[in-house]
């Protein structure tokens, strides 16, 4: 059963609004992907510049599949380990995914989520949120429900919680390059 925090977060998404959630290491700023003016109020809100694109947050890899392309085999060995996890990978984006979700790059920044609340979030959402640290651009990710008022205080709704200890955010990897990009 969910618990209020989750229902509360999931109504306070269908209704377009902005939350926040802890993760592996820091709080992550969210919003329905589909909802374009959700999505364009969290950058603002965030002071994102748009064409650096968002990352994806889901319960399990097949909450993603709306998003991305279809994956080689080869692909799919590289990343499966790695979830769930704080690896964050760049997958090939589907030609009718909207600019503000992939900004200017052909590519999607998704990741499966170990964090037991935030995956529970997303399950119970039915989807896969936008993830962008909770933070203004430029100052330091929130890792507390106290952090996030204090940089963030017209969010729609914070999930209690606590992050899992990660020492920093995910790093991104390009999963047809091996890149490591952060």
């Amino acid at each position: 059963m969910t618990n209020w925090r989750i229902r509360r977060a999931v109504q306070t998404l269908h209704q377009g609004g902005i939350i926040a959630y802890p993760t592996e290491a820091v709080f992550g700023l969210g919003c329905d992907p589909w909802d374009e003016e959700a999505a364009l109020k969290l950058l603002d809100l965030k002071q994102r510049p748009l064409q650096k694109g968002l990352i994806l947050i889901a319960a399990d890899f097949n909450q993603l599949q709306d998003f991305i392309q279809p994956v080689t085999p080869a692909v799919l060995k590289l990343i499966t380990p790695t979830w769930p996890g704080p690896n964050t990978w760049l997958l090939p984006v589907r030609d009718d995914i909207p600019y503000y979700l992939c900004g200017k790059y052909d590519t999607i920044a998704v990741r499966v989520t170990a964090h037991q609340q935030t995956a529970d979030l997303c399950r119970a959402f039915g989807g896969p949120l936008i993830s962008t640290s909770a933070n203004l651009a430029g100052m330091r990710p929130a890792r507390t429900t106290r952090e996030v008022y204090w940089q963030l205080p017209k969010l729609d709704y914070v999930v209690p919680g606590h992050c899992s200890g990660a020492d920093k955010p995910s790093q991104i990897r390009n999963a047809l390059t091996g890149e490591q990009v952060r």
